[in-house]
C-alpha cells in the first residue's frame, strides 16, 4: 500500500494569474516561499535552495517535471546527501473571483525514517505555514 500524500487546499481572494506568478516568478517567490534564483517553468529545469531550522539546514535539490501554465506545476524534491525523492505539485482552480490552490507532496516516506525533520508531521506543518500563512499574507499585502 502506497502511503497517502500530504494534500492541502486553500482558497484565496486573488486572481489565478496572480497566484501563478507567485508560484513561478523568482522575485515573487522570495517574498513568501524560498529564495530560488532564476526559477524557470521549463520541464527539466533544475534548482536548489537551502532551508531548515536554526539547528539544521538542508540543501533541497529539485527538478521541474510538469508545467501547465496557470493550472499545474510539479517538481521533484529531494535533499543533498540524503536518500529519498518526493514530488511537489501545485494545482490552481478558478472559482468565481477566487482561486483554490491544491498542494500535493507525495513520496515523503522515501526519506530517512526516524528523523523529526523528515517526519510527516514536519512536512504537514511546514506546508500549512507556507500556504496558509506565508502565501496568504503575501497575497493580501500585494492586493
Amino acid at each position: 500500500m502506497t502511503p497517502e500524500p500530504i494534500t492541502l487546499e486553500r482558497s484565496f481572494n486573488a486572481p489565478l494569474s496572480k497566484i501563478w506568478k507567485a508560484l513561478t516568478d523568482s522575485k515573487e517567490m522570495k517574498k513568501w516561499y524560498f529564495d530560488i534564483e532564476d526559477f524557470r517553468t521549463e520541464v527539466g529545469f533544475e534548482f536548489h535552495f537551502t532551508a531548515g531550522s536554526e539547528q539544521q539546514k538542508y540543501t533541497h535539490l529539485c527538478k521541474v517535471t510538469e508545467v501547465i501554465p496557470e493550472k499545474r506545476l510539479s517538481y521533484s524534491w529531494r535533499y543533498e546527501n540524503y536518500a529519498g525523492n518526493s514530488e511537489v505539485t501545485f494545482e490552481l482552480f478558478a472559482e468565481g473571483g477566487n482561486t483554490r490552490l491544491k498542494l500535493t507532496h507525495s513520496g515523503i516516506e522515501t526519506f530517512p525514517q526516524g528523523s523529526r525533520d523528515f517526519a510527516r508531521e514536519s512536512f504537514t506543518a511546514g506546508w500549512t505555514h507556507i500556504i496558509g500563512i506565508s502565501l496568504k499574507d503575501y497575497l493580501e499585502a500585494t492586493a
